[in-house]
């Protein structure tokens, strides 16, 4: 059907932005949840528990956690046109995919880099290939210094390129800053994608 991608940074709205827009939509909404559960971490079950709350209960979760990469593409790939998949958010699902080899950073940074591009290409393919209507939220990184830890620096690249991907490819394109959304596609031009350097 199409894809409509939802950046910015952190409090930014663009969850909300992304809730509004799939209520809108009058679809069968299926919200894919991609943050990994820490019970450990008190803030992290209130942030998760407010997401929660945000959302229509009538709304169907999928949770990307308990599923393999497979089953993760094959929801995406197999939606029906009559369905709104909406993906949240694009970063904790790339943070658990580093956190399944974080191991590897240590010993190949260049493989491990070019391994989670693949994966990112192969969400973004199939969340274009989708019959549904997919609201897929990302963070907008990097506005600051380059970090000092390799897995920061790791994770702000590889969601760049992402990001650049998606807003390429999608249907529509929004960056939401302190609570407005702003119509990439209406008011950007388009630039050399970026390489990996």
């Amino acid at each position: 059907m199409a894809l409509v991608f939802i950046t910015g940074p952190v409090r930014s709205g663009k969850s909300a932005f992304a809730v509004r827009l799939a209520r809108e939509s009058a679809l069968d909404v299926t919200y894919v949840a991609t943050a990994a559960a820490a019970p450990e971490d008190a803030e992290w079950r209130a942030r998760l528990a407010r997401h929660t709350r945000e959302r229509p209960e009538s709304w169907r979760t999928v949770e990307t956690e308990s599923l393999s990469r497979g089953a993760q593409l094959e929801l995406l790939r197999g939606a029906q046109a009559s369905q709104c998949l909406l993906v949240d958010a694009l970063g904790t699902w790339l943070a658990a995919r580093i956190a399944e080899r974080i191991d590897l950073l240590e010993v190949d940074y260049v493989v491990l880099e070019e391994h989670l591009d693949r994966e990112a290409a192969e969400f973004v393919d199939a969340m274009l290939a989708s019959r549904a209507l997919v609201l897929a939220v990302g963070e907008q990184v990097g506005w600051d210094v380059v970090p000092v830890v390799a897995s920061a620096r790791l994770f702000r690249d590889v969601m760049g390129r992402m990001g650049q991907r998606l807003a390429r490819r999608a249907e529509r394109a929004y960056l939401v800053v302190a609570g407005y959304a702003l119509d990439l596609r209406a008011h950007g031009i388009a630039v050399a994608p970026l390489e990996r350097a």
